[in-house]
């Protein structure tokens, strides 16, 4: 492939300064319906019950599942180059919340 053809598929992505340094999360709650998945990126800071939303990001279920292709290979990527990342514990059903009845505000 040439190299302009090369150039006419990249993509030049701006990052505003504000947006820079970026936002922390430690929690992730994803919701979706027939046409969209919501995923809110929570800062949940230890023994304070409320938590709040860095950043929703609502995009379609095709490229919802883009995202989940992306994650798994840049994690594998990571772990290659840096060992394999160990979870303290395992998920359980238990951790699993239902938001469906939550009445928060964003």
């Amino acid at each position: 492939m040439s190299n302009e053809k090369k150039n006419q598929n990249q993509i030049q992505i701006e990052v505003p300064q504000e947006e820079m340094q970026g936002r922390y999360a430690n929690l992730a709650v994803i919701a979706h319906s027939p046409n969209e998945f919501v995923l809110d990126f929570v800062f949940l800071s230890p023994g304070n019950p409320k938590a709040r939303v860095q950043s929703r990001i609502v995009m379609t279920p095709e490229n919802a599942k883009q995202l989940v292709f992306a994650l798994k290979e840049n994690m594998d990527k990571y772990e290659m180059n840096f060992g394999e990342i160990t979870l303290k514990r395992r998920r359980t059903n238990d951790d699993i919340i239902d938001f469906t009845q939550a009445k928060g505000q964003a």
